[in-house]
């Protein structure tokens, strides 16, 4: 066992020789429309605060909502996207509660008749396939953000005072609850991960948000429970509140299990919570209890009239649908003659889409690889950043193939272009030109430094006249060093062979 923030895990191994997770996750995804859920008022992330506000999103008396048609479209397309029945009849529903960011007193949501319900999700873990069910997917509106001033973690404990940002209250948010995912056991973990990544790229892929959990736009609270294995009940289950990044619902999901497992082997008692995921640490610790269910006082919103979408609409809507992410992957697959493992390589490093995009732009799938998982990803590993940051587009590392390709640079100058590209000096070509970096031709410079590299060493020059012709790549160094790696490597080796035997 081992003890973080005073509390005791088991060893993740540990856990499973006793118990079976079962995990379930809730995904908020704020909708990229231009306007709010059931107002005109702007959605600009990063605006100055509570100047995208109105009487409507406020909630001032007097005031009216209207449903913002473009967040229901693009909830049912999600739902579309996950095979949800999309029903022919939904409503609006108010959800009663008081926190001070939420201006009305009550959410906006759906209750007992969301949009969509009954759909799925196929996720691949280390070549075996888990499907995650989903239960509903409802539209809402985004609350406010509460920014505690003064204390060391940006929470309400230890802040001297609170704020509140009105901007992104009213926002269009999607929730997508799954059911209960059981048997994953080890796996859980990656199961979860896997699921938000999945999710996230479909959304994406139908352009109804840009999905970015450092902003908020994708938030996801982690529920986590352990039973004895064999049990025909599950145990009790922790939510793990605004989780935001990928890795870190994966984490989150490892150290709830290794934490309730130390709670359960002490004869304890696991407590329905909602607890706060801590990103130095890859910690959880206590929020607010949930032991006792919470009186929403759910009931139709009066001022909104029942969706009733339309059969037409909704066929219109699905065969309208992107080609999805699964079946992107399966299409590059086989046009790349990739094998799973390939495959696996390219989706964990960010790098899929690059290559594509690349690739379309002129390079080979064998080439856009090479230069995305190789010096592309160890510059974006030693920057600290992802891939798809580095100053440097697809169409410019397409380039700097084609330059390859063609003999114009060999693969060490194509990475002192690369040098000047990522330093904004311009696309790869007039990179190369303004630098010099082209190779050189049989011109007197390099037949000097040839004669050169033969002249002194002569010892070298006996070994390869005496059989030894593995000793010629000495003198090709030689004059490859000469001329700051400019030279043909091949044009040299031929050069020498002609004037040493």
């Amino acid at each position: 066992m081992s003890e973080t923030r005073s509390e005791t895990l088991v060893e993740f191994d540990d856990v499973l020789t006793r118990y079976e997770p079962v995990i379930g996750l809730e995904t908020h995804v704020e909708l990229g429309t231009e306007s709010k859920m059931f107002c005109g008022c702007a959605t600009t992330f990063g605006a100055e605060p509570n100047t995208q506000t109105c009487p409507v999103c406020l909630g001032l008396p007097g005031s009216l909502p209207v449903a913002n048609a473009a967040a229901v479209e693009s909830t049912i397309r999600i739902g579309l996207a996950l095979g949800c029945r999309i029903a022919s009849w939904s409503r609006f529903a108010r959800k009663n509660y008081f926190y001070p960011d939420i201006p009305k007193g009550f959410q906006t949501s759906q209750y007992d008749e969301p949009l969509c319900t009954a759909g799925h999700l196929d996720v691949e873990v280390d070549g075996e396939t888990y499907r995650v069910e989903i239960e509903r997917v409802h539209l809402e509106e985004d609350t406010g953000k509460n920014l505690h001033v003064g204390g060391a973690t940006g929470r309400i404990h230890g802040a001297d005072h609170s704020l509140v940002d009105f901007n992104r209250a009213g926002i269009p948010l999607v929730e997508i609850v799954t059911r209960p995912v059981a048997g994953a056991g080890a796996k859980a973990p990656e199961v979860a991960r896997a699921y938000v990544t999945e999710l996230r790229e479909i959304i994406q892929a139908l352009g109804a948000s840009d999905v970015r959990m450092e902003q908020g736009s994708l938030r996801c609270d982690v529920n986590t429970s352990l039973a004895p294995i064999g049990s025909l009940e599950w145990g009790t289950r922790t939510e793990t509140k605004n989780v935001n990044s990928l890795r870190s619902v994966e984490r989150s999901v490892r150290y709830e299990m290794r934490r309730q497992a130390a709670v359960l082997d002490a004869g304890g008692r696991v407590v329905q919570e909602t607890r706060h995921f801590h990103e130095d640490t890859g910690s959880t610790s206590s929020g607010r209890s949930k032991e006792e269910a919470t009186d929403y006082r759910y009931f139709p919103e009066p001022d909104l009239v029942p969706l009733a979408p339309d059969a037409e609409w909704i066929e219109k809507l699905a065969a309208g649908l992107p080609e999805l992410p699964a079946a992107r992957r399966r299409r590059l697959q086989e046009e790349w003659g990739l094998s799973a493992t390939e495959l696996t390589w390219l989706v964990n490093a960010g790098a899929l889409g690059l290559v594509e995009q690349t690739v379309a732009a002129g390079a080979t799938p064998a080439d856009a690889r090479k230069w995305w998982l190789g010096e592309l990803a160890r510059r974006a590993n030693d920057a600290g950043v992802e891939l798809a940051d580095l100053a440097v587009t697809p169409a410019q590392v397409a380039e700097l193939t084609a330059l390859v390709a063609e003999g114009t640079i060999n693969d060490k100058l194509a990475r002192q272009a690369l040098d000047g590209v990522l330093a904004g000096e311009g696309d790869p070509r007039a990179v190369v030109e303004a630098r010099g970096l082209a190779v050189m031709g049989e011109s007197d410079e390099l037949v000097a430094a040839v004669e050169a590299a033969i002249a002194g060493a002569p010892d070298v020059v006996e070994k390869v006249r005496g059989g030894k012709v593995q000793a010629l790549g000495a003198l090709v160094g030689a004059v490859m060093k000469t001329t700051r790696g400019q030279a043909d490597a091949a044009t040299v080796r031929r050069m020498l062979e002609e004037r040493v035997r």
